[in-house]
């Protein structure tokens, strides 16, 4: 009687300490403290919590072509139909885990035919249905049950970072269509006010104002920018050919607004760094995984506890202790196992090792997530400003070099200029008005960017 009440206690010490001993296997992933102090760098003036992302990207990006376009890619880009796919492999597996918490059963009958020392065959039947379940008591079904939903939050967090980049990469590339039509527009009325001005000179030339050398030096810019021309619009073709593959859609033309027509958000608020935690969806997908990875590790320790496993059947037989019976009776059984890992320690061990690492390695890539997207506010910020500023500085360069071509064109047709002043104002107006609209699509691209790095395009 004394020994069986000692043995009872060390049962009960014995399962006392293992519980005690899992305590840490348990554990729930808490976020460590993350410094975000001056991650726009010291140069971005916070004020505060609203921030651009806040906007749906059809607040920003207002032209109904543009919008018209996004909607095919999010509906047809290949890429975002793969990370949809990627959420439902991650939801099959959620849902499979789950169920691990639940007994598996199996219908599993069997029969026999049997003959002794010739004599009639006797037959034997068994129907029963088995059922095992794993006791979670040191959480290994638990901590991979969280694993898994990390997994799930992170391929959900994954997909909106795919459409983030979809709708940044279409909105690009749109103003690139855009820039380049006003490009090619400008070129072409310069092509056929450079045409006017070499007709007009060689009337000059005949009237013997001019000579053959200014007739030939024209005809030579003339030359130069139609051959710019044929490049601008072999350029556009083939953006347009990308954002067609983009699109998920064969190559067919795209038509796009004015460049002027175009507007955009006047207020580029940044919000304060740490809304990126929960705007940014790549550094939302950064972070699942480092807690998929947290939970892996608990996983990794939890081998070294025993496995607890209850198995039993139920069902029907004709045989039992060697007696045939008919009709068939009801038979069933339970068995109860524990399993203690002991010549497998250092694979364990090894195992713990890799979680681990894996876990300080996904520690690493969450901290260079927040940096980077730190990085990519503050350099899309001051790209818009700079483009906006020198937009106002431009306007008026544009204006002044058109006074000095149209003054000059004037001077020649009395002889009290050259050539040479005429082509020179002709081309530095060219270049001034090409470099307008490039500062334009520098703006453009400047808020898709910076809109895109406070983490908007989701809604």
């Amino acid at each position: 009687m004394l020994k069986r009440r000692n043995m009872k206690k060390y049962s009960y010490l014995f399962i006392s300490v293992l519980l005690l001993s899992s305590c840490n296997v348990y554990k729930s992933y808490k976020r460590e403290k993350v410094s975000t102090d001056q991650l726009f760098g010291t140069t971005v003036e916070v004020k505060d919590t609203i921030t651009l992302a806040s906007l749906g990207w059809k607040e920003v990006f207002t032209d109904s072509k543009l919008q018209a376009l996004i909607e095919k890619g999010l509906a047809q880009n290949t890429d975002l139909g793969k990370a949809r796919l990627s959420v439902e492999q991650a939801k099959a597996a959620l849902l499979s885990s789950r169920l691990s918490f639940l007994p598996s059963l199996a219908f599993a009958p069997q029969g026999t035919v049997s003959s002794f020392d010739h004599q009639k065959a006797s037959q034997t039947y068994q129907l029963p249905i088995t059922a095992s379940w794993e006791l979670d008591v040191f959480g290994r079904l638990r901590n991979m049950n969280k694993s898994s939903k990390s997994a799930l939050m992170s391929s959900k967090a994954y997909q909106q970072a795919v459409q983030t980049q979809l709708v940044s990469t279409i909105s690009t590339m749109y103003y690139t269509l855009v820039m380049l039509d006003r490009q090619i527009e400008i070129t072409k009325q310069t092509v056929v006010s450079w045409q006017e001005t070499l007709r007009a000179t060689k009337a000059m030339m005949e009237a013997g104002h001019a000579n053959q050398i200014a007739v030939a030096r024209i005809e030579a810019n003339v030359a130069a920018v139609q051959t710019a021309l044929v490049d601008l619009e072999g350029t556009r073709g083939d953006v347009e050919s990308h954002l067609c593959v983009i699109l998920g859609d064969t190559p067919h033309a795209i038509v796009c607004g004015s460049y002027t027509s175009q507007v955009f958000p006047e207020a580029l608020s940044v919000g304060v760094p740490m809304q990126l935690l929960s705007n940014r969806p790549d550094v939302r997908a950064s972070e699942f995984a480092l807690q998929q990875s947290f939970y892996g590790v608990n996983v990794a320790r939890s081998a070294f506890y025993p496995n607890i496993q209850l198995n039993g059947s139920a069902g029907w037989t004709n045989s039992v202790g060697g007696i045939i019976f008919s009709p068939a009776k009801f038979i069933a059984s339970a068995v109860g196992s524990l399993t203690q890992p002991l010549f497998n320690k250092g694979a364990n061990i090894a195992n713990l090792k890799i979680a681990k690492a894996r876990h300080e390695s996904a520690k690493l890539d969450f901290q260079q997530s927040l940096l980077n997207a730190g990085y990519e506010v503050n350099t899309y910020l001051s790209t818009t400003q700079s483009a906006r500023q020198k937009k106002e500085l431009r306007i008026q360069q544009v204006a002044s070099l058109k006074v000095a071509v149209e003054q000059s064109e004037a001077l020649m047709n009395y002889s009290q200029t050259t050539y040479l002043d005429v082509l020179t104002a002709q081309k530095e107006l060219l270049q001034a008005e090409l470099n307008q609209v490039a500062d334009w699509f520098s703006e453009a691209q400047g808020v898709v960017n910076l809109y895109h790095a406070l983490g908007g395009g989701t809604h």
